[in-house]
């Protein structure tokens, strides 16, 4: 199944577990693994601290400063910054699912990283029964 999710920076990490468990829940399968891939070369996902909303600010902010936008770079679009740090952060994560929960620790969550926004963007998930 996929979603969209719209959003409205250039650089921006979006919390999208929710998005994800509804998936989950529709797909009834209780045990096995949610692969979670954005469709994207300049949007990643990845898992980090959902409790404190500097956590996200400071994860854009340290990437902007070891990857600036302009750099120098060949690539003619202007987006290359986007796509090495879509390489580092890497395109999707894979969470286990028991009970038809996600396995996450109790501060984590599944974030969209927008590295070439705002944009409209897929997310795809893909539910592996056990």
């Amino acid at each position: 199944m996929q979603f969209s999710i719209k959003t409205g920076a250039r650089t921006q990490m979006m919390d999208i577990t929710a998005q994800v468990r509804d998936i989950v829940r529709q797909s009834g399968v209780r045990n096995g693994l949610v692969h979670v891939f954005s469709m994207h070369t300049t949007g990643a996902v990845t898992i980090n601290e959902n409790a404190d909303p500097a956590v996200p600010v400071d994860i854009l902010s340290c990437i902007n400063k070891v990857i600036p936008f302009d750099d120098n770079f060949k690539h003619m679009e202007g987006n290359s910054a986007a796509h090495i740090k879509v390489s580092l952060f890497g395109p999707s994560e894979t969470v286990g699912l028991e009970n038809g929960n996600l396995v996450l620790g109790t501060w984590q969550s599944l974030f969209f990283c927008e590295f070439d926004g705002p944009r409209t963007r897929k997310i795809n998930v893909t539910i592996v029964g056990a």
